[in-house]
Formats: C-alpha cells, structure tokens, sequence
C-alpha cells in the first residue's frame, strides 16, 4: 500500500494514518483501528510525525518490539476490542532512512466481525473513517452493520406483527403464473396461496402459531404502504432522462398509488423500459441480460432498512444504478465472481425460481465481462459510507475508439461523484498521479478529466503541484 521509501510523499488520508509513538502506544490507535476495519481498511504508521506542510517524516523508535507487543496485548484483549483480525504479517518493523518505524496493515472486516468496537460498546466504540479521520458511527450506521453481521440474512425475520392481508395477490397471481411457466409441476401450482407463499418464503410461522408475512414476502408481494410500516425509508426510482436537460420522459416510482409499490411489480415495469433503445455493437442480447441482471442485483442486495431508497437513472448515454447498503464482500472479491453473499438471500430464492437473477457471485463479473466484448468503457462500481450506499455506473456505447463523439459534461452528478470517488481510491494506493493518469483510470475525455480536477481542488480533496506536462495531483490531508 505504501512505498516506504517516498514515505514523505504521503499525507494522511481515508487510509493512512501517522503517529509518534514516542510516549508509548497512544490510546487513539483503538479509534483508527475500529474505522479502518469497518470503512475500507488501512494502514496506521507508528513512528511517524506529520510536518507542517502535511508530508509524513519517520522518527527513530527507540523500541518498536515494545510497540509491537503492547499493540497485541491490547487487540487480544476483549474489553478492549471486540476483534482481532490481523495476523503477525500485518504488523511489522520498517526501516526507513536508517529510522526504524511500526507499520500495521488493518484489512477491511468481514461482515460477521462487524461492527468492530472499543471498550465494550458497540453504540459509543464504533468508529468509521473518512477523509477527515475517525468519526464515531451513528446508531444507524451501527444497526446496519449488526444486521449484516447476522447468519440469517434481514428478509427472513417472520413479521409477526402483520397478517397476510398485506399482500397484493394480482401480484402474487402473476408471479404463480411465471413459476408455473418456468418450473411446471411443483409447488407453484398447489391451490391455496397461504401455502404456496409459505412454501416459497413469503410467509412463515409466528409464535402465535399463524401465518404471518417474512420481511422478503412484504417486500416482494406487499402493498406499498404496508411495506412502509416496516421499512420506512423503502423507495423505488426509475426514471428515463433522454433529452439534454433534465426532464424525466419516463418515470415508475413506488409511492405513485397506481400500482402495488412492491419489488416484484417494480422488477417487470422497469424491464423492457432499460433495455429499450439500448444497442450492442456484437449482440443485444447479452448486454439486455447483464442490464437485466444489473436491475436484480441492484434490488436483491438492497438494504431496505437504509436510506434514500433504490434510485435507477436511464440516460442516452449512461445507465445508473444506485441502492442503500454497502457491500458484503470486498469489491474487488465481488468483481472477480465465485463467492456470493447476498444482503437478501429469500428474495434470491423467490427471484431465482422465476429464473431472474442468479446466485453464484457471476452476476457482476458477467457485466464487467459483457461490457469488455462490446469494447464499450468500462463499468464503475462505488461504495460510499454515512449512508452506505452502492453505486453502480454501466456507459452505454461509450468505446474507447468513439471517446470524442462523447459530451462528458452531460453526465450526471451521481456519475461525476462516483468519478471523483475513484480518484480518491486511486490517489490512496498511488503517491501522486498525472491528468493522463486519471483519464486512462475513468474512460474520459482529458477535458472533462480536468474539470473534475479542478472541481476536486476546488472542494479541497486534493492539491496539485508542477506545471504543463509535470503537473502531479495528491490528496490533500
């Protein structure tokens, strides 16, 4: 993560945090330890100072091993933290310019370990980090993560407090209908729905003996205002903005009272609309079904305890899909495929059997892939904190050879956040970086590339130095 012999080209940023050390182990490194392991990982560097003008300097320890040990002591002390998720390689001696300095490596936690905590607590000891430092994690934030962190995934909780009536059954008539059409003979076509919404996890028994909806059931087959009773925040968005300004030609929400407001009827009216006008240069219909598969990935993995909703934008020249929650795995894992860990493993189930969706972690590394053949840019996957959320950006038509047919300053401002975000990530794993380098990582225009640059030392995340060609952007502190 870090070139330890440009140590001084570094200032502390979302995932890199300097301190003396001189005085002993500071009490702080609790705080940094708990946000880098809940936010995106990090690297905290003992024996290290920050100058006035931000750069990071190593000053001689006098004795690290004592560091070292003290460090341990305390991560193995369960009153102290509430997981040890390093291992020996992560902790280690470093010498630079002659000056010896302890380096620790703190990987981002797996979501059974989360939320990682101090002193006990999870309310007041959870932190996270951003490019500010640590900051003390809302309640919100803290039962976020305590849900995902839970073996049964949130849709499986049996509402005990509603009765079946909650239910739209136009809805759950026509997904009888698909089932019945792509698995003929099985439990889709047994008479009562009391019994066909048990049997595909739409309802469970309660204490009371009765049958009562399960969290996957309301959200699947429910009427929107009865979802809402449990989901608050619940929303769904799509919206089609063809035109150079920003008038919505098309628009399906869930709130609008002329249909049921459920993830299932919002699946089938979005559809065709998001593959409509959409043309690969191959073959249609592979890039239709990863844009299918983006739209139940997008609804499937959804938090909907969290805020702001499910918000899908259809552009000329653009696609985005945006959904509260963060992501279970690490992105990189979730792009490479194999391992699949849903937020919503019942929706998985009853979108499965109607033969949408699929659930062997193949569905975002199909995309990327999709999208490669087409020769198209690149998708962008974004994850962002306070809320969690998931942003997923799929170019339309956008290939490398076409870049200059293309008015970047018609994007969105979603798709121009998500841009400035990967530039974060990129200037936290690279000291310093060149406009060139930047366009080549987003797939843009260097005109717009430097837009985004300036906007971003405008909004002090990052500084630049040099001049013309030798003109270099870091991250500010």
């Amino acid at each position: 993560m870090i070139d330890f012999s440009n140590i001084e080209k570094y200032k502390e940023n979302n995932r890199i945090e300097a301190k003396k050390a001189l005085g002993g182990l500071p009490q702080s490194i609790w705080e940094t330890y708990s946000a880098f392991a809940n936010t995106l990982g990090g690297i905290i560097l003992l024996g290290v100072e920050e100058h006035s003008d931000k750069t990071l300097h190593p000053i001689n320890l006098p004795d690290p091993e004592k560091l070292i040990n003290d460090f341990w002591d305390g991560l193995n002390d369960s009153n102290k933290v509430s997981a040890n998720i390093l291992s020996e390689k992560d902790v280690t001696v470093e010498k630079v310019d002659g000056k010896r300095i302890v380096a620790i490596r703190v990987p981002r936690a797996h979501r059974n370990d989360k939320p990682v905590f101090i002193d006990g607590n999870p309310l007041s000891g959870s932190y996270r980090r951003n490019g500010e430092g640590d900051y003390k994690c809302t309640k919100e934030e803290v039962q976020t993560m305590l849900r995902d962190a839970a073996l049964e995934t949130q849709d499986m909780a049996v509402l005990e407090n509603m009765g079946l009536e909650v239910f739209d059954y136009d809805s759950v008539k026509q997904y009888r209908i698909r089932m019945k059409a792509c698995r003929p003979g099985n439990i889709g076509e047994k008479p009562e729905d009391a019994e066909f919404l048990r049997g595909v996890g739409a309802a469970g028994k309660g204490n009371d003996g009765k049958l009562h909806p399960t969290a996957a059931g309301l959200l699947m087959f429910g009427y929107e205002y009865e979802i809402k009773k449990e989901f608050p925040s619940y929303f769904l968005d799509y919206q089609e903005r063809m035109d150079s300004d920003t008038h919505c030609s098309e628009r399906v929400f869930s709130s609008s009272g002329d249909w049921s407001g459920n993830v299932y009827d919002f699946y089938f009216r979005v559809y065709n609309n998001i593959t409509e006008d959409v043309k690969g240069n191959i073959d249609d219909a592979p890039v239709h079904e990863a844009l299918r598969e983006a739209l139940a990935n997008c609804i499937i993995n959804a938090d909907y305890y969290g805020k702001q909703g499910i918000s899908i934008i259809k552009k000329k020249d653009i696609i985005t899909f945006s959904n509260p929650g963060g992501f279970r795995i690490d992105v990189e894992t979730a792009k490479s495929g194999g391992i699949s860990d849903p937020r919503n493993s019942a929706l998985v189930k009853m979108f499965n059997i109607i033969d949408i969706g699929e659930s062997s972690g193949s569905g975002i590394p199909n995309i990327f892939s999709v999208w490669k053949n087409q020769g198209w840019d690149a998708p962008a996957i974004i994850e962002s904190f306070d809320p969690d959320r998931i942003i997923l950006t799929l170019p339309i038509g956008k290939s490398v050879e076409n870049k200059t047919k293309i008015d970047e300053n018609k994007k969105s401002a979603s798709n121009a956040d998500a841009h400035k975000q990967a530039v974060i990530y990129y200037l936290t794993d690279n000291v310093y970086a060149k406009s060139t380098d930047i366009a080549e990582l987003l797939g843009l225009k260097s005109a717009r590339v430097k837009e985004i640059l300036s906007e971003m030392i405008n909004e002090e995340i990052i500084v630049s130095e040099g001049s013309g060609e030798n003109r270099i952007y870091k991250l500010k502190a």
